[in-house]
Parts: C-alpha cells; structure tokens; sequence
C-alpha cells in the first residue's frame, strides 16, 4: 500500500498510544479524587479538577462516569501519589511523578531506566531547591476579555502571573500560576467568577535551566524522558534542560 500508507498508519498507531496513556492517567487522577473524598465533584474540588482534566483529553463522559463507579467499589487499586528524584544525563536534574498501586514496583522500573539512559536515581526531594511548585490553570482566549481586570481581579485569590502561551499541543491559551499552596484558593475564585479552566496542572518550574548541552547530549536526555514517558506509572515527568 505504500509509504504514505504506513507512515498514517504509525501515526494512527502513535495518537492512540497517546489517547490510552492520557485516559490511564486521567482515570488515576479520578480514583485518587473520589477514594480521597468522595464520589461528589460538587464537594470534592480534587475530583472537580480530575474530571475536566479529563474532558481535556476527551474522555469520553462515559469512561469518566464508569471510572468513578469503578473507584467506588472495595477491589478497585488504591494509587499513591510518589515522586522520585534523579540525575539524568549530562548532569540534568529530572524529577518524575507517578501514581501507583505497586510502589516497590514502580521504583525498580524508573531506577532501570534511569541506569539504561545514563541517569541515576536520588534521594526523594534533593531537587526541591531546583524547582518551585506552581499550580496552572489553562483558560481559552476567549475567557478573558482584559487581562489586566483578570489580574487585579483575581490577585487576592492567589494569581502570581497571567501570560498567554502554548501547551504541549500547540493550542494557545492564558495560563494562571499561583504557589502550589494557593491551588485551592485559585480554583474555587475561578470557579466563583464563572471561568472554566480548559485543564490545569501542578507543575515544577525550573529555578534555572541547564543551557550548553550539544545536539547529541540533548538526544540523550529526551531518550530518558521518553522511556520515563512508557511508562503507565508515571504522570509527569519535570527537568531544568533549556
């Protein structure tokens, strides 16, 4: 049938790889929400945030209606929320996020890994001087009439910073950082006002970034990430590479 053929075909084969990843996570999110505190989404915020998470990577209502019954019952898993801390190659700092119902598990596959890209795992929180954690709420354009209003507005909920800039998709949109602490706080202002958060995300934000990395050193790097992002266990995966 062709090249043309086979290279639709892959990256068919890869948006699903993508899709199934996505729902593996979202559905995590939405057990950790309800077994944390309830099925409710009208009193339990975390459950709230896991479920538009959810629609953000189209979800079907179904799947996320099915994955809250599933969280309800006594058999379904209990996932911890851990995070790991680690060198990767060339000297950057690499922090990788999971939910897992297998901690043992879970460590010997992201220290593998690690070890096959070059990397090495460290002690939990020895890059917490790196990062700073920020709570972001992505909200469309056409949210926001003036961004100056929005700020002031919105300053006394927690908002440290407004700007407009692309997600990992390549789709725009304003973004609102606040200190991971204020995430609440940011949330039930929004919600308040009437703006709906498209997703949002607890992020760890470089203080500073490694910059004088050479091609091939940057290819190494990416290589780790990609095998971190294999990985079911993982959520989100965080380095200072510029």
């Amino acid at each position: 049938m062709g090249r043309a053929f086979e290279y639709r075909k892959a990256t068919i084969m890869a948006r699903n790889l993508r899709l199934a990843k996505a729902f593996t996570k979202a559905g995590k999110q939405i057990t950790i929400a309800v077994k944390a505190a309830g099925p409710d989404p009208e009193t339990n915020s975390t459950l709230r945030r896991a479920i538009q998470n959810a629609k953000a990577v189209s979800m079907p209502k179904d799947k996320i209606e099915n994955a809250i019954k599933k969280a309800m019952g006594k058999d379904t898993s209990n996932y911890d929320e851990l995070s790991y801390d680690g060198m990767g190659p060339h000297g950057i700092a690499v922090v990788v996020d999971c939910a897992t119902d297998n901690a043992t598990r879970t460590i010997a596959d992201v220290r593998a890994i690690f070890r096959k890209c070059g990397g090495e795992i460290g002690k939990t929180g020895m890059h917490d001087f790196l990062f700073d954690r920020k709570g972001v709420f992505f909200i469309e354009l056409d949210k926001i009439e003036d961004p100056e209003e929005f700020e002031l507005e919105y300053i006394d909920h927690g908002l440290e910073e407004l700007t407009k800039d692309k997600d990992e998709e390549d789709e725009e949109y304003y973004m609102c950082y606040c200190a991971f602490e204020d995430f609440g706080k940011l949330q039930d202002g929004l919600e308040k006002g009437g703006i709906e958060a498209k997703k949002t995300e607890l992020q760890r934000i470089p203080a500073h970034y490694k910059e004088d990395l050479t091609e091939e050193q940057i290819q190494d790097v990416l290589k780790l990430i990609g095998k971190l992002e294999e990985n079911d266990d993982v959520t989100s995966i965080f380095h200072n590479m510029g």
